[in-house]
């Protein structure tokens, strides 16, 4: 039986995320940086890393001395014209627009995609590593960390908001070839030296 460890690892912020914005493109915050170096000393050494096309996530990757390579199920949520804007802004502008994506899974913000659209890709992405074995460390975002543990639990969609998924937060996610298992989720104090059974 084939045994199959993926580390969901999600990535460090940037200035604007901190100020409660929506990201755009942008490079990671100092402490978050400094958080990914002291990160870095407790990985196991995976057997392949894989990372989102976004610049903070590639950076928390080479910071972490990862050679991952990127993902397209790994991408964050696209937030559309909220991109790059706080939630304050958007609470003003588009009061009913923000009270339905937080409240219904298929809504997406124009341009944008729905928290639904996440959920279907990265249930793909674990379907495809469910055929893998070894050890995957793959960084990623909030969003699809979510979706990852909605999707392993096989929890409904509307308890997304529920979830608690830090910058530099480790989730560990188990397979024996048929069915996933939510290892851990939270801080980056587990154990993350163990095995893949």
């Amino acid at each position: 039986m084939r045994a199959m460890r993926l580390t969901l690892i999600c990535s460090g912020i940037t200035q604007g995320t901190r100020k409660h914005g929506f990201p755009s493109d942008e490079g990671l915050e100092e402490r978050s940086k400094r958080l990914a170096h002291a990160l870095r000393h407790d990985l196991a050494e995976p057997d392949r890393s894989l990372c989102s096309h976004a610049l903070r996530a590639r950076q928390t990757a080479e910071i972490l001395g990862l050679a991952a390579t990127i993902h397209e199920d790994l991408r964050d949520q696209d937030y559309g014209i909220w991109a790059g804007k706080t939630l304050a802004e958007i609470e003003k502008d588009e009061p009913e627009a923000l009270a339905a994506w937080l409240t219904d899974p298929n809504y997406a913000p124009a341009g944008g995609e729905s928290i639904a659209g996440v959920a279907e890709r990265t249930g793909a992405f674990l379907d495809e590593m469910r055929a893998e074995s070894g050890h995957v460390i793959a960084v990623t975002h909030p969003a699809v960390v979510r979706a990852a543990i909605l999707n392993v639990l096989a929890a409904p969609l509307t308890a997304y908001w529920r979830i608690d998924t830090t910058p530099l937060s480790i989730t560990d996610l188990r397979c024996d070839g048929r069915r996933w298992v939510l290892r851990a989720h939270g801080l980056p104090s587990l154990d993350l030296k163990g095995s893949p059974d």
